[in-house]
């Protein structure tokens, strides 16, 4: 059985002072080069814990509908988190990132 998706909702893209104020709470993210994105390589023992933590990813983020730009290669996912349609970092971005640190 297929769940709704979260309805869509206005985003609006943080000022600069705010990304960084979040980011200073998060462990590991960095904010992409560009500053529209927050970015974090995770690594784990093996492929299968890195599949694990992805599929856990992904759950969530069809949750809150916001999904990652991610790689993954063997042990390592490579995450990228950004609003498209608000043209930059938002709040969705900031929770994801919360969610997947809970996953590690």
């Amino acid at each position: 059985m297929m769940h709704p998706k979260s309805p869509v909702r206005p985003v609006s893209p943080l000022n600069p002072t705010d990304a960084q104020t979040r980011l200073a709470q998060l462990d590991g993210w960095a904010l992409s080069a560009n500053g529209d994105a927050i970015e974090k390589c995770f690594t784990f023992s093996d492929f299968s814990e890195a599949f694990a933590f992805m599929t856990r990813a992904a759950l969530a983020a069809e949750k809150m509908n916001h999904h990652p730009e991610w790689t993954n290669v063997y042990k390592r996912v490579d995450v990228r988190l950004t609003t498209h349609d608000a043209g930059g970092l938002t709040a969705l971005d900031f929770a994801l990132a919360e969610a997947l640190d809970a996953f590690r």
